[in-house]
């Protein structure tokens, strides 16, 4: 079955710190079912839990620090707010996944992380970008990750970073199943340096990837773009829904 298609907020923080309310309305007037939020700047998480249910978006799951520490209790509520059944790491540092320390150091806060956020009845995931499918002593680093993480920790595989790091993504999909039911979207040349480009115009092949895939949502994610942001935003709906490769409100 085709997944709905969701936005990553990161994608327009420009235009979303400007006028998020406006924003957000144009991205569900282009038909995505659900959006992904990553902070809330120009709004809060009040107003955009408000402004999410009366447009009828989805919150398929919110980018957010993990629920430790001084953390914990801020990222929880606004979780709920949300009503986000999905919370997301974004982001470690890449030198953390150089050496088996530091990917043991990434693995140990994942998984106390994700031990607050069941208590709240919400999963915890991680999203990679190209330097966890670098290769460690012979073996990916994100394959060693996922040996130290505790299977109620999820993946969020952004495909692209996978491309870049010289990976075949449509095979890490088949490989991670149901453990990657978020998958990040984006397309371009597949080199670190360079803008990326709407879904359906850079080296991307999403056909593979949907065959090989399990996941509950696609997400498009741009986190720069050769062309206009708010074009490239559309055109990667229009791209991936005439395809056959994922279905919004529209």
């Amino acid at each position: 079955m085709k997944p709905p298609i969701a936005l990553q907020l990161y994608t327009l923080r420009d235009a979303l710190a400007n006028d998020f309310a406006a924003t957000i309305r144009q991205v569900a007037a282009m038909g995505y079912a659900g959006v992904e939020p990553a902070g809330f700047a120009g709004s809060t998480p009040q107003a955009a839990a408000q402004l999410f249910r009366e447009l009828g978006l989805t919150v398929c799951a919110a980018h957010s620090p993990l629920p430790l520490g001084a953390d914990e209790k801020p990222v929880i509520e606004a979780a709920q707010l949300l009503q986000s059944p999905r919370l997301v790491c974004a982001w470690q540092p890449p030198e953390l996944f150089q050496s088996l320390d530091g990917i043991k150091r990434v693995s140990d806060m994942l998984n106390a992380a994700s031990v607050v956020a069941q208590a709240a009845g919400i999963s915890l995931g991680y999203h990679n970008h190209w330097f966890e499918y670098a290769s460690l002593g012979g073996r990916l680093a994100a394959d060693i990750l996922c040996e130290n993480l505790d299977d109620a920790v999820f993946l969020e595989l952004d495909v692209y970073w996978i491309k870049t790091a010289g990976q075949d993504p449509a095979a890490i999909v088949r490989q991670q199943g149901k453990r990657a039911p978020l998958l990040h979207i984006k397309d371009g040349p597949a080199i670190q340096a360079e803008p990326m480009t709407a879904a359906g115009t850079g080296v991307m092949d999403f056909s593979a990837i949907a065959a090989a895939a399990n996941a509950e949502w696609w997400i498009v994610e741009l986190d720069s773009c050769a062309t206009d942001m708010l074009q490239a935003v559309q055109q990667s709906y229009t791209y991936l829904t005439t395809n056959g490769l994922a279905y919004g409100k529209n």
